[in-house]
């Protein structure tokens, strides 16, 4: 499937996240894949994971596309930093490679554009991980094939609640600018109310991860709720 192919077959889709974070217990390329497969029977049409080892497992149990990123430290940028990390991505299997698309420095010392340019040149599909409308602007510009609400709630997935929704000011924000470019709603999206308000505000495709594939913090939503007085 070429790139234009494969951003049309992911619009009005739901995309699952699929990883585990160190020290827990589904921390597992096996486990990853398999939890991967199981969203892909329940309807996912595209699978994002983490991690060089995860990717592989994955790739090599779904037949749907996989967005892949690699996750190195917890601060500046940690998703997908260099073009290293990217092309390890690519070579790992992935069909669309996220990265962080702000302007922060990065560890090797290009820029997030000189990143871009030399993936395009090689072909790769990208997504941009966005905290702002001025990421967005710079994904396109940059020449990024999607562009995802990923990073602008500002805090991990897992310190968020379940009452905490999806960015959806941004989202219509983003999709009045780029009315027909590929706006991915990702982040806080715990409900299918949020998925559905999320397409409704004009997202091209929605992820959710936390919600189905993370059990530690769908258990302690359920156990703060039953504990409220």
């Amino acid at each position: 499937m070429d790139i234009e192919g494969l951003v049309s077959s992911l619009k009005g889709k739901l995309i699952v996240s699929v990883q585990a974070y160190e020290k827990e217990p589904l921390r597992r390329p096996d486990i990853m894949a398999a939890m991967a497969l199981a969203c892909v029977q329940g309807g996912a049409a595209a699978i994002r994971c983490q991690g060089i080892s995860d990717i592989s497992a994955i790739k090599g149990q779904v037949t749907v596309p996989v967005i892949g990123l690699w996750k190195e430290g917890h601060e500046g940028v940690y998703i997908t930093p260099t073009l290293r990390h990217a092309r390890a991505c690519v070579m790992a299997g992935a069909d669309v490679v996220a990265l962080d698309a702000s302007d922060r420095p990065r560890p090797d010392g290009r820029s997030f554009e000189e990143t871009v340019a030399a993936l395009r040149d090689e072909d790769v599909c990208l997504m941009a991980d966005c905290r702002s409308i001025e990421d967005v602007r710079r994904g396109f510009a940059a020449g990024c094939d999607l562009c995802s609400t990923t990073l602008s709630h500002g805090v991990a997935a897992t310190d968020c609640t379940m009452a905490d929704g999806p960015d959806i000011a941004l989202i219509k924000r983003a999709v009045s600018e780029f009315p027909d470019r590929p706006i991915v709603c990702e982040g806080r999206v715990h409900t299918a109310d949020d998925a559905r308000k999320a397409m409704d505000a004009g997202a091209w495709s929605v992820v959710v991860g936390t919600a189905i594939t993370h059990p530690a913090s769908i258990t302690s939503w359920f156990k703060s709720a039953l504990e409220e007085k």
